[in-house]
């Protein structure tokens, strides 16, 4: 398993739309695993394919806690097929926007068909921390950041700052 880097804001490939994956074979295998590890180094507890560069339609979660035993979960291709009207709010962060933190509005439960990290066809009704992560992750794969649900004038902020701060990287 490899660590790979992580895309940080305003890395235009974070606005890209995530390809469907064909066939969950040993390379597949090796990507979830890498995300794996990858995510759990950064330290977080959703990451999605397009966040170390790869364009394609997974994600891998884990919302155990600390002190519990990991419970990983890779989705491939995943889709909401379902919300409730009802709404949660929880503050989010993202391993591609570091260090910044918004509450977002979602709804408070999905279900959510995928391929598991085997190719088997599964269907996950969510709720709590796990739902919002879905979501969250979800929209990545669509080129959409969680900063996209708060306020304009946040969002113009967040990325003003990341843009600053990647001119002046590149200048070093």
């Amino acid at each position: 398993m490899t660590i790979k880097p992580l895309i940080i804001l305003p890395d235009p490939l974070l606005r890209q739309v995530s390809k469907p994956i064909e066939r969950v074979d040993a390379d597949f295998q090796r990507l979830a695993d890498d995300m794996l590890e990858t995510m759990y180094d950064a330290p977080g507890i959703g990451l999605a394919a397009i966040q170390i560069g790869v364009p394609r339609r997974m994600l891998v979660i884990d919302v155990s806690r600390e002190g519990e035993e990991k419970q990983p979960l890779v989705f491939v291709n995943p889709e909401i097929v379902a919300s409730s009207d009802e709404r949660s709010v929880y503050e989010e962060g993202c391993l591609s926007i570091p260090d910044y933190y918004a509450e977002v509005e979602r709804p408070a439960t999905v279900t959510v068909n995928y391929l598991d990290r085997y190719g088997k066809e599964q269907t996950v009704q969510a709720d709590g921390l796990l739902a919002t992560c879905l979501q969250h992750e979800i929209d990545h794969l669509n080129g959409v950041l969680f900063i996209d649900h708060i306020s304009r004038l946040k969002r113009d902020m967040v990325i003003k700052k990341f843009t600053k701060a990647a001119k002046s990287a590149k200048a070093l």
